[in-house]
């Protein structure tokens, strides 16, 4: 998925990225509402991420090293 339109606002290390409404790169809605969720997210309140050599933001949330392994193990049952 490509974004456009977007802003990058930094502060020192920190930065954040502000689409045309607030949360919008979270997933809410255009009248700001958490719980009506778009399809697609950039991130959410609480992702990690690791940026590897080519600049790229890699997720690496401790719930997705967990599902992760879960997939394996139930994949080597079969």
């Amino acid at each position: 998925m490509m974004w456009v339109d977007y802003t990058i606002d930094q502060a020192g290390p920190h930065f954040t990225i502000k689409g045309d409404w607030p949360g919008e790169v979270m997933g809410w809605a255009a009248d700001g509402n958490p719980d009506k969720k778009k399809e697609n997210i950039l991130y959410k309140p609480g992702d990690r991420f690791i940026v590897n050599e080519s600049g790229w933001l890699m997720r690496c949330n401790p719930e997705d090293e967990k599902a992760r392994a879960e997939a394996k193990q139930a994949e080597s049952a079969e």
